[in-house]
């Protein structure tokens, strides 16, 4: 079946549940997705009941879709992601993007918890994200539907300055301190080798994790504006890499989670779209 009409069955399907039109997607991740649970009258989907999506496998990823308004914008969010480790395609990784533009969502905000490579960041901290590095297969690679954007889609401004921006105002506004750099993502599951780790600093990269890009890179393939927000839940410094499991990941976005909700929600309030 071709991606369109996957598309179509998949929007289709929601639009019998709901004919609620949100205007921002949101993608949380692990430990992040507390944040659902404050939309106002909300709509819950689970992963598995829309058709053509997978399923979340991951601790910390609750896998559903709430649809609501929560600081009078209308919204759309995913309670956790796929990722190509779990055994998903690039394609099945990226579908719900796909299906998030086409109910109307015209802007992204999407988080991740990740690995700081910067000595200068510290775990608990937030960071935007202003550029990132691929060295994942590039979840375009296949037939262009050119109904839905184009071959060879320009990615320059990958991250919206203009949403960043506002992110930093309202980060002042509220006495959260934000950092910013540039993301890389690596397949997983497993952690970096202190060797790896200096190969992704060699890169330019000032966190890594296992996720975002392949959906914001989806994202501005149809045209989407997307605000990048990385939980640091850990230093990965080669030189002083200790033994890290997800669960350790999983509590520090927990205890992060009340700065990046306000931050979030003080963004939403503010942002035009």
């Amino acid at each position: 079946m071709k991606l369109t009409e996957k598309i179509r069955e998949a929007k289709d399907f929601i639009r019998k549940v709901t004919d609620f039109k949100p205007e921002v997607a949101l993608i949380l991740g692990s430990g992040l997705g507390t944040l659902a649970e404050e939309i106002e009258e909300p709509v819950n989907i689970d992963f598995a009941a829309i058709p053509h999506f997978p399923i979340s496998t991951v601790v910390g990823h609750a896998g559903r879709l709430v649809l609501g308004t929560l600081e009078g914008k209308k919204v759309a969010a995913m309670q956790g992601r796929f990722h190509y480790y779990e055994g998903y395609t690039m394609q099945q990784v990226t579908f719900p993007i796909y299906v998030l533009q086409a109910l109307g969502c015209s802007s992204l905000v999407v988080t991740n918890a990740c690995g700081g490579l910067n000595p200068k960041f510290k775990a608990g901290d937030l960071m935007l994200i202003t550029d990132h590095v691929n060295i994942l297969p590039n979840p375009l690679i296949g037939p262009n539907f050119a109904e839905l954007g184009p071959r060879f889609p320009d990615m320059s401004q990958a991250y919206d300055p203009e949403y960043r921006d506002l992110a930093l105002k309202v980060g002042r506004e509220l006495g959260i301190k934000l950092q910013q750099g540039v993301y890389i993502a690596i397949s997983g599951p497993s952690y970096s080798t202190p060797a790896e780790v200096r190969r992704l600093i060699s890169y330019g990269s000032d966190t890594v994790g296992m996720s975002t890009i392949p959906e914001v890179i989806v994202a501005n393939y149809l045209g989407m504006r997307v605000l990048g927000i990385s939980c640091i839940t850990d230093m990965s410094l080669p030189d002083e890499l200790e033994p890290l499991t997800h669960e350790q990941v999983v509590q520090t976005a927990n205890e992060t989670r009340p700065k990046f909700i306000s931050l979030v929600r003080g963004w939403l309030k503010k942002v035009s779209v």
